[in-house]
C-alpha cells in the first residue's frame, strides 16, 4: 500500500462508506484479530466480532476494540427463548457497542423481550434482526420447509421484526430492492456476502457486488475474507470502497 493509496482511503471523500463498513475479525484468537486492525490502521473504524472469535476471546478482545475507538458490530445472532435473549442483551449492552443482532425466527415474543432489554441499557446499541443466512439457497430452505424461497422469507420477517421496534435486518443483497417497498428509509439493512466481480463467492450463496448493493438501499456492509484474506487487504478495501461510492452516487 502506498501513501497516495492510504491518503486516499483516509481522505473524508470516503467517510460515508467509511461509517457503513464493518470489517469482519472472522478469526478465532485475539491475537489475529488485532494483527488485522493494525494491518488495516487509521482507515478502518468499524468491525464485526462473531461468534468463532467471541468464544476465542471474549468480552476482553471486544473491550479492547473500544478502547481504541472503534465502532464494534458484535454478530451474534441471539435465538432462544424470549427470557434468556433478553439476559444475555442485557450483559452485552453493558458496553458501548454499536450494533447487536438476534434471529428474526425467534419469533415476536423473544423480538419483544429483546427490544425492551436493549431500550433499557445503558448506551442502547443498534439492534437488528437476522433475516435468512446468506449461504442458504431455495433448496436449502425447501429442506428446511420454509416456503416460498428466500425473497419472501427476507419480507416476511422483515416485517416481523419491523413490528417488533428493531432497528434493522441482515439480509443478502438480493433482497434490498424488494425491501424498498416494505421498510422505511431509516431502517438499517447490513449486508454481508458481497463480491467483487472478480472475487470467488466462497461459502455464501446469495450474492451482489458491492455496487450494486449501496445503490438498492444497503446501510452497511460487512465485507470479509475479500479483503481480510487478500493478498493486499488495503489494496482490496480500496477496490470495494470505490465501488460502493459509485453505488451511493447512482
Amino acid at each position: 500500500m502506498s501513501i497516495e493509496q492510504m491518503t486516499e482511503l483516509l481522505a473524508t471523500t470516503y467517510d460515508d462508506v467509511r461509517r457503513a463498513t464493518y470489517i469482519a475479525l472472522d478469526v478465532d484468537t485475539e491475537a489475529k484479530a488485532l494483527a488485522v486492525v493494525d494491518q488495516l490502521g487509521p482507515a478502518v473504524d468499524g468491525y464485526k466480532v462473531g461468534l468463532e472469535l467471541f468464544h476465542g476471546a471474549g468480552m476482553r478482545l471486544v473491550e479492547k476494540l473500544l478502547a481504541r475507538g472503534l465502532r464494534v458490530f458484535l454478530d451474534m445472532k441471539l435465538h432462544d427463548i424470549p427470557n434468556t435473549v433478553a439476559g444475555a442483551l442485557r450483559a452485552i449492552c453493558q458496553y458501548p457497542i454499536e450494533m447487536v443482532n438476534v434471529h428474526a425466527q425467534g419469533g415476536p415474543r423473544m423480538l419483544q423481550a429483546a427490544r425492551e432489554a436493549v431500550a433499557m441499557s445503558p448506551y442502547n446499541p443498534l439492534l437488528i434482526g437476522v433475516t435468512v443466512l446468506t449461504s442458504l439457497g431455495d433448496d436449502d430452505l425447501q429442506v428446511m420447509g420454509v416456503a416460498g424461497g428466500p425473497a419472501q422469507a427476507v419480507v416476511r420477517l422483515s416485517k416481523l421484526v419491523q413490528e417488533a421496534g428493531l432497528d434493522g435486518v441482515v439480509c443478502s443483497a438480493q433482497e434490498l430492492q424488494l425491501l424498498q417497498d416494505v421498510v422505511p428509509p431509516t431502517f438499517e439493512r447490513v449486508v454481508p456476502g458481497t463480491r467483487l466481480l472478480e472475487d470467488a463467492a466462497q461459502d455464501q450463496t446469495r450474492v451482489a457486488t458491492p455496487k450494486l448493493a449501496m445503490r438498492d438501499g444497503a446501510t452497511r456492509l460487512v465485507l470479509g475474507r475479500a479483503v481480510v484474506a487478500a493478498e493486499d487487504p488495503l489494496s482490496a478495501l480500496q477496490k470495494y470502497w470505490r465501488a460502493m461510492k459509485e453505488g451511493l452516487n447512482g
